[in-house]
């Protein structure tokens, strides 16, 4: 078999012959049974992304799926290195997988994504977590049969490192489970270098796609039926900049929006300093784009804005926002907010409040500053005690929750257009979404999921509306 394959050579997925190898080497790991992986994923909608494509690779190999830990021959975990929190889940549900491991000495165990593009992360699972096989980055997606293939030639622990793919592979096979919902990443990589956050460094500088490849996806998930389509990039709003041909992501949205079809586009995440006057005219026109404007400002004081290196002012956040709203009087804005950036003092914090106010956003995810080793917030004197911080963002939450409670009240009587995605846990009852990214109950006898329809509505709950079809 060692003859046949070069182990230090990537296996090409599309080479059958290739392929066929290495499920046979899987047949003879578990058996000749149907190898069955589990495939848990963290952090964002990226990450999700990602975990499309492992699934679709895996599906290739002969893997079907199961939610059960106790089931599966080959256990993946895709990780998130943005909060401490998320990195601590990763650790203590690896560290139940030991006894698994003990009892099925076959289980492959995988870990990929965010955290394992970070050394000091690596360094700890290699002497930490010994029955951990194989651990790879964010670009090593399309080399899954070449690595699995090494763990079951050679009986040895993978751990692969690549250091910022210049190529973005293209053609991967893609496993959706969502029948209604889709993700297309447009770039990848992030150029920003805020100070507080690991993108950069565990995702990679900018890369866009060609603009050719995204449009043939998101035609081919339009004619499959998807009826949202949500475009991906660290910041979708530098989409174009590393292309040869001259494009930007407002011209990217309308060639997008001029495909045939029933379906909404929404996109995320937008910075700030790259958000312009073109994207919101283009939004305002578009026949098939959300009004809805995910926008993070992350502080509303312009020296904690400096130190976190975001590159523009609370004034041009304001700007940008104003003509959204003149330009789409329905327009819905969310973001992001960090409390407790490392220095900040209460009369800093109380401008984020006031930014609050001033914008009226239809929600917000917001979390208290977390340090990341390697970024240069982390350096920086952080006098304020958590317990401090934690009353900031209790303060925060309330002025936000009043906010959204009196935006939803103001939304009864209003017919909205709703996309119905799910089954509530209530009888009867379904989840539908408006453009502005708003969930709504409804009443749905004829079980209209995956269809647009229009409602009118009825009542605000704390956190969605309730509505009935017209």
């Amino acid at each position: 078999m060692q003859n046949i394959i070069d182990t230090n050579k990537c296996l090409n997925v599309k080479k059958g012959e290739e392929l066929e190898i290495v499920k046979k080497l899987i047949l003879q790991r578990f058996k000749n049974k149907v190898p069955k992986a589990l495939v848990r994923t963290y952090g964002c909608q990226q990450n999700f992304s990602d975990s499309e494509k492992i699934k679709g690779v895996l599906a290739e190999l002969g893997f079907f799926f199961t939610g059960n830990e106790a089931d599966a021959d080959l256990i993946l975990f895709n990780t998130c290195a943005i909060r401490e929190h998320a990195e601590d889940r990763v650790f203590g549900n690896v560290g139940a997988l030991k006894n698994i491991k003990m009892k099925n000495p076959s289980l492959i165990i995988a870990l990929c994504g965010c955290m394992m593009e970070q050394e000091h992360i690596v360094k700890k699972i290699r002497t930490s977590f010994p029955f951990v096989d194989l651990v790879f980055g964010t670009h090593s997606i399309s080399k899954i049969p070449e690595l699995i293939y090494k763990i079951l030639l050679k009986k040895q622990r993978v751990f692969e490192n690549v250091v910022d793919e210049k190529v973005i592979s293209e053609d991967l096979p893609v496993l959706r489970e969502n029948k209604i919902k889709a993700s297309v990443p447009i770039m990848y990589g992030c150029d920003n270098f805020c100070s507080y956050c690991v993108v950069p460094y565990v995702r990679g500088r900018e890369k866009s796609r060609e603009p050719s490849n995204i449009l043939k996806e998101v035609s081919e998930i339009i004619n499959s039926g998807y009826k949202e389509i949500t475009l991906l990039g660290q910041n979708v709003n530098s989409y174009g900049k590393n292309l040869t041909q001259s494009i930007n992501f407002s011209e990217l949205l309308k060639r997008i929006d001029s495909i045939d079809g029933e379906y909404w586009i929404r996109f995320m995440t937008s910075h700030p300093k790259d958000a312009s006057c073109d994207l919101i005219d283009t939004m305002a026109t578009g026949k098939h784009i959300c009004k809805h404007l995910h926008l993070p400002f992350q502080s509303g004081n312009n020296n904690i804005l400096k130190k976190m290196n975001r590159h523009y002012t609370r004034e041009k956040y304001l700007e940008i926002i104003n003509y959204a709203k003149k330009k789409i009087p329905d327009i819905s804005i969310t973001s992001d907010v960090i409390v407790g950036f490392p220095g900040e003092t209460y009369e800093e914090f109380c401008d984020t409040l006031s930014l609050i106010k001033e914008v009226g956003f239809s929600s917000l995810f917001t979390f208290i500053y977390s340090k990341r080793e390697g970024t240069i917030a982390a350096t920086l004197d952080d006098p304020i005690p958590y317990e401090e911080k934690s009353k900031w963002f209790s303060e925060l939450l309330k002025v936000q929750t009043e906010i959204a409670d009196n935006l939803y009240k103001n939304m009864i009587g209003k017919k909205e257009r709703v996309l119905v995605e799910d089954k509530s846990s209530k009888d009867g009852i379904f989840i539908a979404r408006t453009s502005g990214n708003i969930a709504v109950e409804i009443e749905d006898k004829n079980n209209l999921i995956g269809q647009f329809v229009d409602v009118l509505i009825l009542d605000a709950k704390r956190s969605y509306l309730t509505g009935k079809i017209v």
